[in-house]
């Protein structure tokens, strides 16, 4: 993936959880682990889809609200990756309804 910046909203689930998030295409994301062995969890509008590894509780990737046909990824949650050399880009998830 080019990961040229990740998002930190400031709604009260990312800002608690401090998510770096990347969206990505389906095409983009390879989910090793069946979505049936994750634990599901929505709220509010019922839209976003945010998946929880059930053993450990790490949410590695979600289905957000304003792009359900996307996927979001916790780049905190890559091995790898020099998350300080990522621009980051705010967002504002509080100011939704």
């Amino acid at each position: 993936m080019d990961l040229d910046h990740v998002r930190v909203c400031d709604c009260t689930l990312c800002r608690k959880r401090g998510a770096l998030n990347h969206r990505v295409n389906d095409s983009d994301l390879r989910i090793l682990t069946s979505l049936d062995d994750m634990t599901l969890y929505q709220w509010h509008t019922r839209t976003a889809r945010d998946y929880f590894c059930a053993s450990c509780g790490i949410l590695p990737f979600r289905r957000p609200r304003t792009a359900p046909e996307m996927w979001t990824v916790n780049v905190r949650c890559l091995d790898g990756v020099d998350l300080d050399a990522i621009p980051v880009s705010r967002v504002h998830g509080s100011r939704l309804d």
